[in-house]
C-alpha cells in the first residue's frame, strides 16, 4: 500500500515464466486482508485464463460477499495485474486482450479543488489556471461544498440559498471556461430528491458536462425519477458493483452518464462488460478514478478498447510525485497515449514505491 493522496493498494502476481504483473485495487478497510485470502485461489493457475480466473474468484469467496463491494474490490486488482501479465507473455498491450483500440489518446478530466474556499470566483480562477497552465479540457469540480447557509446537512434538504450559491459556482466556473473545455460537478451522493431535481433545473441554463452523484446511490427507482427531470446530464455508477448493478442503471434510463470505477467495479473485463451494456443504450462511460498510475492506465486501456469512452479521471494533480511512481509518463496536456508496450506498459519506480509505503508494508522484490 502507497501512501498518496489515497492509500493506493497495489497488487502484484508472481508467474514461474518470470513475469511479474502489477495492479491495483481501489483503497479501503478489508481490501488488503480480502486480497490474501485470494492468493491460494491464483497460485497454481494458468495467468491467461483471464475470465476464468475471475469467475474462479467470486464463486470462492462468495461467502465475503463477491455480489459487491470490497470483495469485488480486491477481485480488481488482482484482475488487472493478471491483465498485466498475459500481456507480457503474450507479448500485446493490455487493449489487445479486449478486443483492440477505437484511440490513440484518451481523454483525461481534472478533479479540481480550491485553497481559497467554496467561492465561485476561486472556482473559475482554478478552473482557468487548469487550463492555462497544465493544458488539461475537461474539468470537474465539487458542489457539496459548504455554502454558509446550511441548517441540517443530515436532512439532505437544499435550502434556496444554498441552491443559488451552487448554481452560482457552476455559472462563474462555465462562463470563465467557456469553450475552452468541458466542466462537470460532483455532489458526492448528498441531496435527497427533492433538492436533487431544483438543483439540477437551476443548473439547465449553464453548459454542463453532467452533474454528479446528486441522491445517494441505494434506490434506482428515485435515481431515474432524477435524471428524467431534468435536462441536465445526471452521471452515476462508482458505487455499483459488476455489470449487473450496472444493467438497472442503463436498462431504466437512469444515468446519461455512466461512471464505473475500474479498481473496484470488478476489473478490466468487467469495466468492458459494463461499458457494452451502455453502448446498448447509446450511454457514454467517464471512468470514475482516484487511483494512481497504475490503476489510471488501465483505465487509459479500457477507455481505448470500447467505443463509447469519454474520458478517465485524474484526481492527483496536487501531488507532486504521482507520476513519478512510474518510470513512464502517463498524463501530458490533458491527454493519456495508451501504452504500446506488452501488458499495462507502466513500470514501477519501486524506490519511490518504498519511498511512499504506508508504514508497515513491505516492499517485495522482482524474485
Amino acid at each position: 500500500m502507497v501512501d498518496g493522496n489515497f492509500p493506493w493498494t497495489l497488487v502484484r502476481v508472481y508467474t514461474d515464466a518470470g513475469v511479474v504483473g502489477t495492479g491495483e485495487a481501489y483503497w479501503g478497510a478489508g481490501v488488503p486482508e480480502l486480497i490474501e485470502r485470494m492468493t491460494p485461489f491464483v497460485v497454481g493457475e494458468n495467468p491467461l485464463d483471464l475470465d476464468r480466473l475471475y469467475e474462479h474468484l467470486v464463486q470462492k469467496t462468495s461467502g465475503e460477499g463477491s455480489v459487491e463491494g470490497v470483495t469485488v474490490t480486491a477481485i480488481s486488482g488482482i484482475e488487472t495485474a493478471l491483465h498485466d501479465v498475459a500481456g507480457k507473455l503474450l507479448e500485446v498491450p493490455a487493449y489487445q486482450l479486449l478486443g483492440g483500440k477505437y484511440r490513440d489518446d484518451v481523454r483525461v478530466y481534472c478533479d479540481c479543488h480550491t485553497e481559497q474556499g467554496a467561492t465561485a470566483a476561486a472556482c473559475a480562477d482554478e478552473a482557468e489556471r487548469v487550463i492555462d497552465d497544465l493544458g488539461y479540457d475537461a474539468l470537474k469540480f465539487d458542489l457539496d461544498v459548504p455554502s454558509g447557509h446550511e441548517k441540517d446537512r443530515a436532512n439532505r434538504h437544499l435550502r434556496p440559498a444554498e441552491i443559488r450559491h451552487k448554481a452560482e459556482i457552476v455559472e462563474a466556473v462555465t462562463e470563465r471556461v467557456g469553450p475552452r473545455a468541458d466542466v462537470a460537478f460532483d455532489c458526492h451522493w448528498s441531496y435527497a430528491a427533492g433538492s436533487a431535481r431544483r438543483l439540477a433545473a437551476a443548473l439547465e441554463p449553464h453548459d454542463v458536462w453532467w452533474l454528479e452523484d446528486p441522491i445517494p446511490p441505494e434506490n434506482l427507482d428515485v435515481q431515474a425519477d432524477v435524471t428524467h427531470s431534468t435536462s441536465t446530464p445526471i452521471a452515476t455508477g462508482e458505487n455499483r458493483y459488476r455489470v449487473t448493478e450496472h444493467r438497472r442503471l442503463l436498462e431504466d434510463g437512469a444515468v446519461d452518464v455512466v461512471t464505473p470505477d475500474l479498481p473496484k467495479v470488478g476489473g478490466l473485463r468487467e469495466t468492458r462488460r459494463i461499458a457494452d451494456v451502455a453502448d446498448q443504450y447509446y450511454v457514454p462511460v467517464a471512468l470514475h478514478n482516484v487511483a494512481s498510475p497504475v490503476g489510471t492506465v488501465a483505465g487509459v486501456h479500457l477507455a481505448a478498447a470500447v467505443p463509447n469512452a469519454l474520458a478517465v479521471e485524474f484526481h492527483s494533480y496536487e501531488l507532486p510525485w504521482w507520476p513519478d511512481l512510474v518510470q513512464e509518463p502517463v498524463i501530458e496536456n490533458g491527454y493519456a497515449t495508451v501504452p504500446e508496450e506488452p501488458g499495462l506498459g507502466v513500470t514501477l519506480d519501486l524506490d519511490v514505491v518504498a519511498e511512499h509505503m504506508v508504514d508497515g508494508e513491505t516492499l517485495f522484490d522482482e524474485a
